[in-house]
């Protein structure tokens, strides 16, 4: 008689974090301390010393380093050194182009969003709001994430949220910085809250304005924690 074992369970993927080599995690780093303000724009990075700091060798620096100069935030000067590259004035275009292309995503949101997506982003408010309570800076970014994700896919502007991959260097970062504030924890939870009533009434209109500003706000409250002072244009909304 032939004996007949059980299929073997699936082995799993790996965690995403895993499969990143130290020039990801490295990069990720730098271009939150660059964005955040930590380096000022002209600023000189010393390899070595970032290499100490980090307890890596260089070749990880030198190889994020590379990948930041194609992202705009190092010049790479051949002989004489790497200098941040990202000041206020950046800071505010990126938010302007956010604002812009997140606002007229929320605004087909509202008018294509079934119930089951309505219900999905009321779920991850109501998360916002325990994370907000509990001062949970990390649950509320990767919430955050999710809400703003959830949006786009209820959408169906799959160009428009495409346009948006070269910002997502930006947001995490300025998130990081602002989620630490406990004001602004509250500031931003009555915002998303004010997202997702427009959203759920429908009212694109609206939705298209409160995330607009919600974008703004938060932009330029970024610009001043980060560089020191207001908006350089003074931004309308």
């Amino acid at each position: 008689m032939t004996q007949t074992h059980p299929a073997p369970s699936p082995i799993g993927p790996l965690d995403a974090q895993l499969l990143r080599g130290l020039g990801d995690h490295v990069q990720e780093a730098l271009r939150e301390a660059i964005i955040s303000g930590r380096f000022r724009s002209g600023e000189k990075l010393n390899e070595r010393l970032l290499a100490a700091e980090f307890g890596v060798s260089t070749t990880p620096v030198k190889e994020a380093l590379q990948r930041l100069q194609i992202d705009g935030l190092v010049r790479i000067e051949p002989r004489r050194g790497v200098y941040a590259k990202f000041n206020a004035e950046q800071a505010e275009q990126m938010m302007l182009a956010r604002a812009a292309l997140e606002g007229m995503i929320a605004r087909e949101a509202a008018r294509r969003a079934d119930d089951t997506a309505l219900a999905g982003l009321g779920g991850h408010v109501a998360a916002m709001g325990r994370a907000t309570e509990a001062g949970d800076v990390e649950q509320l970014i990767a919430l955050n994430t999710r809400f703003h994700d959830a949006i786009h896919a209820a959408s169906g502007c799959g160009y428009l949220v495409s346009l948006l991959d070269g910002q997502r260097m930006y947001d995490r970062a300025t998130r990081l910085g602002l989620l630490g504030d406990s004001a602004e924890r509250k500031r931003a939870l009555r915002e998303h809250r004010a997202i997702a009533r427009a959203l759920a009434d429908r009212d694109a209109d609206r939705a298209e304005a409160a995330m607009r500003e919600h974008i703004i706000r938060s932009g330029r409250q970024h610009i001043e924690t980060a560089f020191g002072s207001p908006s350089p244009k003074g931004v309308s909304r």
